[in-house]
């Protein structure tokens, strides 16, 4: 597994791990646990710890936009992996570094979680988010140029 795959695959581990407990318990000791479990084959863990603590400080603000683009599905509703995925995706699409993460490397990283991870349903499912998030975004690009 590439290293970028494995680090964004226990940067995924480890908010599953938050959200499912309420995010009462602390991140980054779960991320930390997470690094040592899984994370033995990484040369460095930079792009974990971008994830976590990019997520974890932008968390309400991605979790608008999961709303605004799946309305049909309140947040409560998305299953917890589904909903993971889609905070990393949204977060290397907004926050992300284009020139190293382009828009749709990012959305095909988000893709490969969900069919490594979730159900039937969440490969789909993140697709189309991450898709609807993309549009919006080259919108507001082109309106601001």
């Amino acid at each position: 597994m590439a290293s970028r795959h494995l680090s964004r695959s226990i940067a995924m581990q480890s908010l599953y791990e938050w959200d499912f407990n309420d995010f009462k318990i602390d991140l980054s000791e779960i991320t930390e646990k997470n690094i040592q479990e899984f994370g033995s084959g990484l040369e460095e863990f930079d792009l974990i710890w971008e994830l976590i603590l990019g997520i974890k400080e932008k968390k309400d603000f991605i979790d608008d936009i999961i709303i605004k683009t799946a309305p049909e599905w309140p947040l409560a509703q998305i299953n917890i992996l589904d909903r993971n995925i889609l905070r990393i995706g949204i977060y290397e699409l907004i926050f992300g570094n284009k020139e190293s993460v382009p828009p749709k490397v990012a959305i095909n990283e988000a893709i490969e979680l969900a069919k490594n991870f979730g159900g039937e349903s969440s490969r789909k499912f993140v697709n189309g988010v991450l898709g609807t998030v993309y549009r919006e975004l080259s919108k507001e690009e082109e309106n601001n140029d």
